[in-house]
Protein backbone atom coordinates (compact mmCIF):
# COMPACT_ATOMS: atom_id res chain seq x y z
CA UNK A 1 0.00 0.00 0.00
CA UNK A 2 1.47 3.34 -1.00
CA UNK A 3 2.00 6.05 1.59
CA UNK A 4 0.70 9.56 1.26
CA UNK A 5 3.33 11.90 -0.25
CA UNK A 6 4.81 14.74 1.79
CA UNK A 7 4.34 18.02 -0.10
CA UNK A 8 6.60 20.94 0.85
CA UNK A 9 4.75 24.22 0.26
CA UNK A 10 7.06 27.24 0.08
CA UNK A 11 5.45 30.44 1.37
CA UNK A 12 6.85 32.71 -1.35
CA UNK A 13 6.97 36.45 -0.73
CA UNK A 14 5.40 37.06 2.68
CA UNK A 15 4.16 40.50 1.62
CA UNK A 16 2.09 38.99 -1.18
CA UNK A 17 -0.91 36.67 -1.33
CA UNK A 18 1.13 33.50 -0.74
CA UNK A 19 0.36 33.11 2.99
CA UNK A 20 -3.34 33.74 2.33
CA UNK A 21 -3.80 31.26 -0.53
CA UNK A 22 -1.87 28.64 1.45
CA UNK A 23 -4.13 29.09 4.48
CA UNK A 24 -7.25 28.98 2.31
CA UNK A 25 -6.06 25.88 0.44
CA UNK A 26 -5.29 23.98 3.63
CA UNK A 27 -8.90 24.40 4.71
CA UNK A 28 -9.77 21.75 2.09
CA UNK A 29 -9.85 18.41 3.89
CA UNK A 30 -9.17 16.27 0.82
CA UNK A 31 -5.56 17.54 0.70
CA UNK A 32 -4.91 15.85 4.03
CA UNK A 33 -6.63 12.67 2.88
CA UNK A 34 -4.28 12.50 -0.10
CA UNK A 35 -1.01 13.96 1.26
CA UNK A 36 0.95 15.42 4.15
CA UNK A 37 1.23 19.18 3.40
CA UNK A 38 4.03 21.01 5.22
CA UNK A 39 4.58 24.75 4.82
CA UNK A 40 8.17 25.99 4.62
CA UNK A 41 8.08 29.63 5.67
CA UNK A 42 7.37 31.83 8.68
CA UNK A 43 4.76 30.60 11.15
CA UNK A 44 4.07 34.13 12.39
CA UNK A 45 3.17 35.23 8.86
CA UNK A 46 0.76 32.34 8.46
CA UNK A 47 -0.82 33.31 11.78
CA UNK A 48 -1.25 36.87 10.52
CA UNK A 49 -2.90 35.57 7.34
CA UNK A 50 -5.24 33.40 9.40
CA UNK A 51 -6.19 36.44 11.49
CA UNK A 52 -7.02 38.59 8.47
CA UNK A 53 -9.17 35.72 7.18
CA UNK A 54 -10.82 35.46 10.61
CA UNK A 55 -9.96 31.77 10.83
CA UNK A 56 -9.30 30.11 14.17
CA UNK A 57 -6.73 27.51 13.15
CA UNK A 58 -3.59 26.10 14.76
CA UNK A 59 -0.24 26.89 13.13
CA UNK A 60 2.19 24.34 14.54
CA UNK A 61 5.89 25.17 14.37
CA UNK A 62 8.01 22.15 13.54
CA UNK A 63 11.69 21.45 12.91
CA UNK A 64 13.46 19.08 10.53
CA UNK A 65 13.80 16.63 13.42
CA UNK A 66 10.03 16.32 13.68
CA UNK A 67 8.11 13.86 11.53
CA UNK A 68 6.97 15.59 8.35
CA UNK A 69 4.39 12.84 7.83
CA UNK A 70 2.29 13.54 10.91
CA UNK A 71 -0.08 16.21 9.62
CA UNK A 72 -3.80 16.17 10.26
CA UNK A 73 -6.67 18.34 9.05
CA UNK A 74 -7.30 21.41 11.19
CA UNK A 75 -3.65 21.96 12.06
CA UNK A 76 -1.13 23.54 9.68
CA UNK A 77 2.46 22.38 10.14
CA UNK A 78 5.11 24.99 9.37
CA UNK A 79 8.83 24.40 9.17
CA UNK A 80 9.49 27.81 10.67
CA UNK A 81 12.53 29.67 9.32
CA UNK A 82 11.52 32.84 11.23
CA UNK A 83 12.99 35.31 8.73
CA UNK A 84 10.40 38.08 8.46
CA UNK A 85 10.02 41.14 10.71
CA UNK A 86 6.76 41.18 12.67
CA UNK A 87 5.75 44.55 11.22
CA UNK A 88 6.31 43.65 7.54
CA UNK A 89 3.44 45.32 5.63
CA UNK A 90 1.47 43.53 2.96
CA UNK A 91 1.70 44.81 -0.61
CA UNK A 92 5.21 46.31 -0.55
CA UNK A 93 8.46 45.23 -2.17
CA UNK A 94 11.09 44.49 0.49
CA UNK A 95 14.55 42.97 0.58
CA UNK A 96 13.62 40.98 3.71
CA UNK A 97 10.70 39.25 2.01
CA UNK A 98 12.71 38.66 -1.16
CA UNK A 99 15.55 37.00 0.73
CA UNK A 100 13.11 34.97 2.82
CA UNK A 101 11.36 33.66 -0.31
CA UNK A 102 14.73 32.47 -1.61
CA UNK A 103 15.60 30.79 1.69
CA UNK A 104 12.25 28.95 1.84
CA UNK A 105 12.85 27.56 -1.64
CA UNK A 106 16.46 26.64 -0.87
CA UNK A 107 15.35 24.70 2.20
CA UNK A 108 12.63 22.91 0.23
CA UNK A 109 15.14 21.89 -2.45
CA UNK A 110 17.47 20.52 0.24
CA UNK A 111 14.62 18.48 1.73
CA UNK A 112 13.60 17.18 -1.70
CA UNK A 113 17.17 16.26 -2.60
CA UNK A 114 17.39 14.35 0.69
CA UNK A 115 14.03 12.68 -0.10
CA UNK A 116 12.50 14.06 3.09
CA UNK A 117 9.68 15.55 1.02
CA UNK A 118 8.25 14.10 -2.18
CA UNK A 119 7.37 17.27 -4.10
CA UNK A 120 7.58 21.05 -3.86
CA UNK A 121 4.65 23.38 -4.44
CA UNK A 122 5.59 27.06 -4.53
CA UNK A 123 3.59 30.16 -3.68
CA UNK A 124 4.63 33.23 -5.74
CA UNK A 125 7.73 35.32 -5.14
CA UNK A 126 8.36 38.86 -6.33
CA UNK A 127 11.32 39.26 -8.68
CA UNK A 128 12.11 42.85 -7.64
CA UNK A 129 12.09 41.84 -3.98
CA UNK A 130 14.20 38.76 -4.78
CA UNK A 131 16.82 40.99 -6.41
CA UNK A 132 16.71 43.50 -3.54
CA UNK A 133 17.31 40.57 -1.20
CA UNK A 134 20.58 39.80 -3.00
CA UNK A 135 19.49 36.94 -5.27
CA UNK A 136 19.88 37.76 -8.95
CA UNK A 137 17.62 35.20 -10.60
CA UNK A 138 14.82 35.75 -13.10
CA UNK A 139 12.49 33.58 -11.02
CA UNK A 140 11.75 30.25 -9.34
CA UNK A 141 12.66 28.12 -12.35
CA UNK A 142 16.24 29.32 -12.58
CA UNK A 143 16.82 28.93 -8.82
CA UNK A 144 15.52 25.37 -8.96
CA UNK A 145 17.73 24.56 -11.94
CA UNK A 146 20.90 25.94 -10.34
CA UNK A 147 20.36 24.38 -6.92
CA UNK A 148 19.63 20.96 -8.42
CA UNK A 149 22.45 21.13 -10.98
CA UNK A 150 20.00 20.95 -13.90
CA UNK A 151 20.97 22.35 -17.30
CA UNK A 152 18.10 21.13 -19.52
CA UNK A 153 14.79 22.35 -18.13
CA UNK A 154 11.73 24.28 -19.14
CA UNK A 155 8.62 25.93 -17.73
CA UNK A 156 5.40 24.10 -18.47
CA UNK A 157 2.00 25.68 -17.81
CA UNK A 158 -0.87 23.28 -17.37
CA UNK A 159 -4.60 23.92 -17.29
CA UNK A 160 -7.55 21.58 -17.85
CA UNK A 161 -7.81 22.58 -21.53
CA UNK A 162 -4.26 23.51 -22.50
CA UNK A 163 -0.64 22.65 -21.77
CA UNK A 164 2.22 24.91 -22.90
CA UNK A 165 5.98 24.46 -22.60
CA UNK A 166 8.40 27.34 -23.21
CA UNK A 167 11.65 27.62 -25.17
CA UNK A 168 12.49 30.93 -23.42
CA UNK A 169 10.82 32.64 -20.46
CA UNK A 170 11.90 35.62 -18.37
CA UNK A 171 13.91 37.68 -20.84
CA UNK A 172 13.07 40.61 -23.09
CA UNK A 173 11.56 39.82 -26.47
CA UNK A 174 14.63 40.79 -28.51
CA UNK A 175 16.83 38.66 -26.22
CA UNK A 176 14.36 35.79 -26.44
CA UNK A 177 14.53 35.71 -30.24
CA UNK A 178 18.32 35.72 -30.09
CA UNK A 179 18.24 32.85 -27.55
CA UNK A 180 16.01 30.63 -29.70
CA UNK A 181 18.37 28.07 -31.23
CA UNK A 182 17.62 24.76 -32.96
CA UNK A 183 19.31 22.84 -30.14
CA UNK A 184 17.15 24.50 -27.50
CA UNK A 185 13.95 24.05 -29.50
CA UNK A 186 14.74 20.34 -29.94
CA UNK A 187 15.45 19.90 -26.23
CA UNK A 188 12.13 21.50 -25.26
CA UNK A 189 10.27 19.31 -27.77
CA UNK A 190 11.98 16.27 -26.23
CA UNK A 191 11.09 17.40 -22.70
CA UNK A 192 7.45 17.84 -23.75
CA UNK A 193 7.39 14.38 -25.32
CA UNK A 194 9.07 12.72 -22.32
CA UNK A 195 6.87 14.47 -19.75
CA UNK A 196 3.58 13.58 -21.41
CA UNK A 197 4.73 10.05 -22.25
CA UNK A 198 5.56 9.46 -18.57
CA UNK A 199 2.11 10.75 -17.64
CA UNK A 200 0.54 7.97 -19.71
CA UNK A 201 -0.18 9.69 -23.04
CA UNK A 202 0.81 7.41 -25.88
CA UNK A 203 2.56 9.30 -28.70
CA UNK A 204 1.62 12.79 -27.48
CA UNK A 205 0.73 15.25 -30.26
CA UNK A 206 2.89 18.38 -30.07
CA UNK A 207 2.18 21.68 -31.79
CA UNK A 208 5.19 23.98 -32.28
CA UNK A 209 4.65 27.74 -32.51
CA UNK A 210 6.37 29.93 -35.04
CA UNK A 211 8.07 33.17 -34.03
CA UNK A 212 6.68 35.62 -36.54
CA UNK A 213 3.04 36.39 -37.46
CA UNK A 214 1.65 33.56 -39.59
CA UNK A 215 4.83 31.61 -38.69
CA UNK A 216 6.69 33.75 -41.22
CA UNK A 217 4.36 32.79 -44.11
CA UNK A 218 7.17 31.42 -46.26
CA UNK A 219 9.47 34.38 -45.68
CA UNK A 220 6.87 37.12 -46.01
CA UNK A 221 7.29 38.16 -42.36
CA UNK A 222 10.56 38.29 -40.47
CA UNK A 223 14.00 37.27 -41.62
CA UNK A 224 13.69 33.51 -41.99
CA UNK A 225 13.68 32.77 -38.24
CA UNK A 226 11.37 29.77 -38.60
CA UNK A 227 13.58 28.11 -41.20
CA UNK A 228 16.77 28.91 -39.32
CA UNK A 229 15.78 28.34 -35.68
CA UNK A 230 12.81 25.95 -35.63
CA UNK A 231 12.72 23.70 -38.73
CA UNK A 232 16.04 21.91 -38.01
CA UNK A 233 14.71 20.94 -34.57
CA UNK A 234 11.40 19.73 -36.00
CA UNK A 235 13.19 17.57 -38.57
CA UNK A 236 15.38 15.97 -35.89
CA UNK A 237 12.40 15.40 -33.61
CA UNK A 238 10.48 13.70 -36.41
CA UNK A 239 13.49 11.48 -37.06
CA UNK A 240 13.19 10.37 -33.42
CA UNK A 241 9.57 9.39 -34.00
CA UNK A 242 8.08 12.33 -32.09
CA UNK A 243 4.57 13.22 -33.23
CA UNK A 244 4.47 16.96 -33.96
CA UNK A 245 3.42 19.73 -36.34
CA UNK A 246 5.00 23.11 -36.93
CA UNK A 247 6.05 25.76 -37.03
CA UNK A 248 2.42 26.90 -36.86
CA UNK A 249 0.89 30.38 -36.41
CA UNK A 250 0.30 30.95 -32.72
CA UNK A 251 -3.04 32.68 -33.30
CA UNK A 252 -4.60 29.47 -34.66
CA UNK A 253 -2.43 26.87 -32.89
CA UNK A 254 -3.67 27.73 -29.40
CA UNK A 255 -7.29 27.56 -30.56
CA UNK A 256 -6.67 24.13 -32.06
CA UNK A 257 -4.84 22.94 -28.94
CA UNK A 258 -7.59 23.88 -26.50
CA UNK A 259 -10.05 22.21 -28.90
CA UNK A 260 -8.08 19.00 -28.46
CA UNK A 261 -5.98 18.77 -31.62
CA UNK A 262 -2.73 18.85 -29.63
CA UNK A 263 -1.68 17.57 -26.21
CA UNK A 264 0.83 20.37 -25.70
CA UNK A 265 2.09 23.52 -27.40
CA UNK A 266 5.76 24.55 -27.61
CA UNK A 267 5.83 28.34 -27.21
CA UNK A 268 8.87 30.33 -28.26
CA UNK A 269 8.71 33.10 -25.65
CA UNK A 270 7.01 34.08 -22.38
CA UNK A 271 3.92 36.01 -23.46
CA UNK A 272 3.25 33.77 -26.43
CA UNK A 273 2.61 30.90 -24.02
CA UNK A 274 1.38 32.67 -20.90
CA UNK A 275 -1.30 34.77 -22.57
CA UNK A 276 -3.55 31.92 -23.77
CA UNK A 277 -3.26 30.04 -20.46
CA UNK A 278 -4.25 33.10 -18.46
CA UNK A 279 -7.17 33.90 -20.75
CA UNK A 280 -8.51 30.46 -19.85
CA UNK A 281 -8.38 31.42 -16.17
CA UNK A 282 -5.69 32.25 -13.61
CA UNK A 283 -7.37 30.01 -11.07
CA UNK A 284 -6.91 26.91 -13.23
CA UNK A 285 -3.30 27.39 -14.38
CA UNK A 286 -0.35 25.58 -12.81
CA UNK A 287 3.37 26.10 -13.42
CA UNK A 288 5.44 22.90 -13.59
CA UNK A 289 9.22 22.87 -14.04
CA UNK A 290 10.11 19.91 -16.27
CA UNK A 291 13.56 18.37 -16.52
CA UNK A 292 14.34 18.64 -12.79
CA UNK A 293 15.30 15.61 -10.67
CA UNK A 294 12.55 16.66 -8.22
CA UNK A 295 8.84 17.44 -8.63
CA UNK A 296 7.93 21.14 -8.53
CA UNK A 297 4.56 22.73 -9.22
CA UNK A 298 3.47 26.31 -8.64
CA UNK A 299 0.59 28.70 -8.86
CA UNK A 300 0.39 30.50 -12.17
CA UNK A 301 -0.03 33.99 -10.73
CA UNK A 302 2.13 36.59 -9.07
CA UNK A 303 2.28 38.08 -5.60
CA UNK A 304 -0.72 40.34 -6.33
CA UNK A 305 0.50 43.15 -4.06
CA UNK A 306 -2.58 45.19 -4.98
CA UNK A 307 -4.87 42.79 -3.08
CA UNK A 308 -2.40 41.26 -0.58
CA UNK A 309 -3.59 41.48 3.00
CA UNK A 310 -7.23 42.05 2.03
CA UNK A 311 -8.41 38.46 2.36
CA UNK A 312 -9.82 38.27 -1.16
CA UNK A 313 -7.19 36.26 -3.06
CA UNK A 314 -8.51 33.14 -4.81
CA UNK A 315 -6.85 29.84 -3.83
CA UNK A 316 -7.93 27.95 -6.96
CA UNK A 317 -4.52 27.93 -8.63
CA UNK A 318 -2.80 26.84 -5.40
CA UNK A 319 -5.30 24.00 -4.98
CA UNK A 320 -4.66 22.85 -8.56
CA UNK A 321 -0.88 23.12 -8.05
CA UNK A 322 -1.15 20.99 -4.90
CA UNK A 323 -3.33 18.47 -6.72
CA UNK A 324 -0.76 18.09 -9.49
CA UNK A 325 2.12 17.89 -6.98
CA UNK A 326 0.33 15.01 -5.26
CA UNK A 327 -0.38 13.34 -8.59
CA UNK A 328 3.21 13.68 -9.83
CA UNK A 329 4.93 12.74 -6.53
CA UNK A 330 6.83 9.43 -6.76
CA UNK A 331 4.90 6.50 -5.36
CA UNK A 332 6.25 5.01 -2.12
Amino acid sequence: MSKKPIIGITMGDGAGVGPEVIIKSLQHKHLYEESHPVVIGDASRLEKAAQLLDLNIVIKKISEQDSLASTSFGEIHCLDLNLLPADLPFGNVSAEAGNAAFQYLKKAIELANEEKIDAICTAPLNKEALHKGGHQYPGHTEILAELTGTTDFSMMLSSPKLKVIHVTTHVGLIDAINMIKPERVLKVIELAHETLSRSGISSPKIGVCGINPHAGENGLFGYGEEEEKIMPAIEKARAQGINLEGPLPADTLFFRAQRGDFDIVVAMYHDQGHGPIKVLGLESGVNITVGLPIIRTSVDHGTAFDIAGKGIADEGSMLEALRQAIELAPEK
